[in-house]
């Protein structure tokens, strides 16, 4: 490609551009912007039209002004569709298997394991008490039914909790779920 004196070019590869100032053989010597005087190679140019920078390309049918209050107009933001009975689905699940609170159950006593359970599910429960949370189900397994009447002694010593089978459905058999009313004081 041919440039001649007076083209406005781009620099490939790099962010500048410039005005030809003098051509002899294939080095261009252009002017750039902020006034330097540098020379390059033909096959590093590229002619453009006019003297327009990118942001006059870019914004050259719209003003400023109307894209900033275009940004300014709130949009509506979707709410995610949840169903009644999903709203009111407990915040909190505790799995007190002997597998998901220890390594290895080997060289524990079954009263070292009930121990265990017992502890976790008193912590649990404090917690969700200092936080605020309203429901926690623990899931206990079916078993012989001594952690599910051990955990029922516990939550019936304090008096803002209520205690009842969790969701069949989701737990089967194995779960209990426990309401913590947030107005009355702990035990």
């Amino acid at each position: 490609m041919a440039f001649t004196l007076g083209d406005y070019v781009l620099v490939l590869d790099e962010d500048l551009s410039g005005v030809v100032k003098k051509v002899k053989g294939n080095t261009i010597s252009i002017e750039t912007d902020d006034g330097f005087l540098l020379e390059f190679q033909a096959n590093e140019l590229v002619l453009k039209d006019r003297k327009e920078t990118i942001a006059n390309q870019i914004f050259s049918s719209v003003t400023i002004d109307a894209i900033v209050s275009e940004k300014e107009i709130p949009k509506r933001k979707n709410q995610p569709k949840t169903r009644a009975k999903d709203r009111y689905e407990p915040t909190m699940e505790v799995d007190l298997h002997i597998n998901q609170l220890v390594k290895s159950s080997r060289g524990m006593s079954n009263h070292d394991m009930l121990s265990l359970q017992l502890d976790t599910a008193k912590h649990k429960l404090e917690y969700a008490i200092n936080k605020r949370i309203q429901k926690i189900v623990f899931i206990h397994g079916v078993g012989e039914g001594v952690l599910k009447m051990e955990l029922e002694y516990l939550f019936g010593r304090y008096n803002n909790v209520k205690y009842y089978d969790a969701n069949y459905q989701k737990y089967g058999l194995g779960a209990t779920e426990v309401y913590i009313y947030q107005n009355v004081s702990k035990n």
